[in-house]
């Protein structure tokens, strides 16, 4: 998988500490789409949209860490699952609420699938209410 298997660790990377789409761009097609079955991210279509979600939300919380666990590459179906957790405490008025100083430990999955070398899709698999109740934002 080579260049590809660096591309997605990139691309996490950046995702997942916040730098945006500004950054994660060069890892994905053009209009990589985005899914996920959680109400926080529902609406988004576009990996664009997730990744300065990401950005965003990582404001309130820059400690915020992740570490990848797991690492799954598909040849037959040229895709990538990835299982991480994430960890944060809300330190900064930037989120929903005032800072409560909690920290979160969230496990998440994502399943990402290529066109080209390039991530056309990503999903996100993630408990968002248990997060956002750890986080004391429910």
């Amino acid at each position: 998988m080579g260049k590809q298997t660096e591309n997605v660790i990139d691309f996490i990377t950046a995702c997942d500490t916040g730098q945006g789409w500004a950054v994660c761009a060069k890892y994905c097609d053009e209009d990589a789409s985005f899914s996920s079955q959680c109400d926080e991210l529902a609406a988004m279509n576009t990996v664009s949209e997730y990744c300065d979600w990401m950005r965003d939300l990582l404001k309130a919380m820059p400690n915020a860490t992740f570490e990848l666990k797991s690492f799954g590459y598909d040849s037959v179906r040229n895709n990538v699952t990835v299982y991480s957790v994430f960890t944060g405490t809300h330190t900064h008025d930037a989120g929903p609420v005032a800072p409560t100083g909690k920290t979160f430990v969230a496990d998440y999955v994502y399943a990402m699938e290529f066109i080209n070398g390039r991530i056309r899709h990503v999903t996100k698999v993630w408990n968002a209410p248990w997060t956002l109740r750890e986080l004391g934002w429910d």
